[in-house]
């Protein structure tokens, strides 16, 4: 029994393997607290500072939500390959803090503007620094697993803030100050415990090889040959067209809740808070479980067809707080197994070391830029009506499921060298 036991810690991993699985997962805890405490902070600097709605709405664009982190993204993807993952992770978190003590003291709107695009910067930076060192030191039949935990921080994080915002809500833009300074002391204690980090073996063998032999490194035009140029393709469809409907999802959700009749702020933020959970436990029990081990392009499918099902439940019937719950829950659990998951793993696995976190970076860059120009249409959209909305957000959903379902890989327990073996033949 204790023989068996061990065994299977070790094929799950070390406890070095996770705690450096948690470290470089908390990028996306960081990311999405970010997102949440600065759509919370934004409403009380617009009454403070007479915010225009057009001045709000830029500050969404260039925030860590869009713009600037796809920014971070690309250049920050293009030096983890150039000068490894460990320069990149390890002090991008000290131009974070610098950027969210911005946040965190502002009284001014220029300082508002420019924490949020540092934050982004940063943010952006972090995430293929992040994922590529995860999925190179997982082992090779739990990358699925070690992604999962980056995935259920991803959602905690905005339970985190939702709850620390309820709880300090009669503190005003003072609330909102202390929920930045947590993100800026977290990150601050990432900069400290990811210095005594190695760097990726993986990236080390791979460029140690690359001096030995002369050949020199590939540059990001090699994405765009017809080797790689398919993988990215289908990695930017599948995700790009979930990622329009999931940050469009949070402009109409409010009304949900709203026309249901949960119009306090406690319920709201309770509504919220329990959808995160849903999502948390369905990484756990679903994607951290079975995406080692089964058929991925299954899997995902049925993520797809549970969301798109929920998401046309507010398209066809009346909305009632029962549909309102359903609504939730099967977007929040077909969710946690469905393309968010599945981009952070399939990003990494689908592109060779040298050009595995270029590729995550530009991918990444290009979903956030989009979702950045996106959104200034979407109160265009909003004011089309609800039942509109919910089918434009169904097409969404269709399209990357149809795009993921078509082309989406078979890498179910195998290593990366095998994997890019593969690709080479």
């Amino acid at each position: 029994m204790v023989d068996n036991r061990a065994a299977q810690d070790d094929a799950d991993g070390t406890p070095e393997q996770w705690r450096n699985t948690i470290l470089a997962g908390l990028a996306n805890y960081i990311d999405a607290g970010s997102i949440v405490a600065g759509s919370v902070a934004l409403a009380l600097w617009k009454d403070i500072y007479h915010l225009s709605d057009s001045f709000i709405g830029l500050i969404g664009a260039f925030s860590a939500n869009a713009i600037s982190a796809g920014v971070g993204a690309l250049i920050g993807g293009w030096l983890c390959d150039k000068v490894g993952r460990k320069k990149i992770y390890q002090w991008d978190m000290l131009v974070y803090a610098i950027g969210m003590s911005l946040l965190v003291f502002a009284v001014a709107p220029w300082m508002i503007v420019v924490g949020f695009i540092i934050v982004g910067l940063a943010v952006g930076a972090d995430i293929p620094a992040s994922w590529s060192l995860i999925a190179e030191q997982a082992p090779d039949k739990a990358r699925g697993k070690h992604s999962g935990v980056a995935q259920m921080l991803w959602y905690l994080g905005p339970v985190v803030v939702l709850l620390l915002s309820l709880a300090l809500t009669n503190l005003g833009i003072l609330g909102a100050r202390i929920v930045f300074a947590h993100l800026l002391v977290i990150a601050l204690g990432l900069t400290l415990l990811r210095s005594k980090m190695r760097e990726s073996e993986r990236w080390e063998e791979a460029r140690d090889e690359a001096r030995e032999s002369g050949i020199p490194r590939p540059g990001i035009g090699e994405l765009f040959k017809r080797k790689h140029l398919g993988s990215l393709a289908m990695l930017i469809g599948m995700y790009g067209f979930w990622n329009l409907w999931s940050g469009t999802n949070g402009f109409f959700f409010p009304y949900i809740l709203r026309t249901v009749g949960a119009a306090s702020q406690f319920e709201s933020v309770a509504v919220q808070a329990l959808s995160f959970a849903v999502g948390m436990a369905s990484i756990w029990l679903v994607f951290m479980r079975l995406s080692d081990k089964v058929n991925q392009r299954l899997l995902f499918a049925i993520s797809a067809i549970i969301q798109i099902v929920g998401m046309a439940l507010l398209a066809l019937f009346p909305l009632t707080m029962p549909l309102a719950i359903l609504h939730v829950f099967l977007l929040q659990f077909g969710g946690g197994f469905g393309a968010q998951s599945f981009f952070q793993l399939w990003s990494a696995e689908l592109f060779p070391t040298m050009l595995r976190s270029t590729a995550q970076g530009l991918a990444f860059a290009i979903v956030r830029i989009g979702l950045g120009i996106f959104s200034f249409f979407v109160p265009i959209l909003t004011a089309t009506g609800f039942t509109t909305l919910a089918w434009i957000l169904v097409g969404f959903l269709a399209i990357s499921g149809v795009v993921g379902i078509l082309w989406a890989p078979r890498n179910e327990g195998k290593s990366l060298d095998q994997l890019e073996a593969e690709r080479a033949a």
